[in-house]
């Protein structure tokens, strides 16, 4: 089960370089409609204006973090139900645990390529469809 190509995804992502990695990336994979934002703030100013199929957020931004952003997004009337994918070099055990608890979707540890972003896409996917 694919994840729709013509799904509009946010990208939540501080640090340039890889902003434009995973605009590249998502372009390789077929994704034309992708949004950014620099921060959680500006994420979440985002989410009120558009529905999104997909957020994918990375963990460690400031002033707000992606689990901040994950919490507030789960407590928002509006946006609780969008796919949420995490991206992060957080490999801890309690940092997933954490992330799962708080109602990530799935989780992305860096390093990572068009085909694992591709398989964690899929997998939020099956889960939005009770697959």
């Amino acid at each position: 089960m694919s994840f729709p190509v013509a799904t509009p995804i946010l990208i939540v992502e501080d640090f340039k370089t890889m902003l434009r990695i995973m605009r590249n990336l998502l372009k390789q994979l077929g994704y034309e409609d992708v949004d950014d934002a620099s921060d959680g703030a500006a994420a979440l100013a985002r989410m009120e204006t558009r529905d999104y199929g997909l957020v994918i957020s990375d963990w460690n931004m400031a002033p707000m973090t992606g689990f901040e952003l994950l919490k507030r997004v789960r407590a928002s009337a509006h946006c609780s139900a969008t796919p949420f994918l995490m991206v992060t070099a957080e490999s801890g055990s309690g940092s997933i645990v954490a992330a799962g608890a708080a109602g990530v979707s799935a989780y992305l540890l860096k390093p990572y390529n068009a085909q694992s972003l591709k398989a964690k896409m899929d997998e939020v996917y099956a889960q939005t469809r009770g697959a």
